[in-house]
């Protein structure tokens, strides 16, 4: 059984070790390879090369501009409007979204350990989401779904959704409870990077959720903890959407 990832660049791929130690553990006949495309027009090539494929994980920049070469989308997939994992059976491509998982249980997670008295359901804060690529996009689905409010925060021209970092202001976080990083701002090897953030006024009422696993804890997560915020980096949600991925893909096909 043959799969990899797509994205580039995959210098640091936490997927292949991954699945590399699974199929080594479970013994499993498989095989797990990074595919580092420089533009997404060489999919199909890289297609033809390898017959083999049974599936593919898809990482940044590709979670978006994936989706024109699929033959079908899942539903949540399509509502999310982002891929990060395909199932190819017999030729036939089908775009699937693990990180809504892998997200949703460990945001969840997080909140219940840091107001276990509180009910998710009830609650009225709202969230910030840094980034607004196809992380983001998985991440404001599952706000969605738990009713939660949002606003994308981008160092782009702002639009209906979004706005700037040079835009947050006091009162905003007198109405946050979440702060969620979908860029890539503070990956190794760039540690000194962080979200242009007004850190002084986080305190122990916000929940700041970095995406990013390496390092553990991002500039972005030092600064929210010295402000006494709850932190958490992706990596649980990595290990959650990658069994989700595992599970798409040894499921019958429809």
């Amino acid at each position: 059984m043959h799969f990899g990832i797509i994205g580039f660049p995959l210098t640091h791929s936490f997927s292949q070790n991954y699945f590399t130690e699974k199929f080594l553990h479970e013994g499993i006949d498989g095989r797990y390879d990074k595919f580092p495309l420089e533009k997404i027009e060489d999919f199909p090539s890289l297609l033809a090369s390898h017959p083999a494929l049974l599936g593919l994980n898809v990482t940044i920049p590709y979670k978006e501009t994936i989706i024109p070469y699929l033959h079908a989308l899942d539903p949540i997939a399509e509502s999310v409007g982002a891929v990060n994992v395909i199932k190819i059976n017999q030729g036939r491509l089908t775009g699937y979204n693990s990180d809504v998982y892998g997200f949703e249980k460990s945001f969840v997670t997080q909140y219940q350990e840091r107001f276990p008295r509180q009910n998710l359901a009830d609650e009225t804060g709202e969230a910030l989401i840094l980034g607004t690529g196809g992380a983001a996009k998985a991440v404001a689905w599952v706000l969605r779904q738990n009713h939660i409010n949002y606003r994308f925060v981008s160092r782009k021209k702002p639009a209906p959704e979004r706005i700037s970092y040079q835009e947050l202001r006091a009162e905003d976080f007198s109405k946050i409870r979440w702060i969620i990083n979908t860029t890539p701002l503070g990956t190794f090897p760039n540690t000194a990077d962080c979200p242009d953030l007004p850190f002084d006024l986080l305190g122990p009422q916000h929940l700041v959720f970095d995406l990013i696993y390496n390092p553990a804890e991002t500039l972005l997560l030092q600064r929210a903890s010295a402000q006494g915020s709850s932190i958490r980096n992706g990596m649980e949600m990595l290990h959650l959407q990658a069994e989700k991925a595992w599970e798409i893909w040894q499921s019958p096909s429809p």
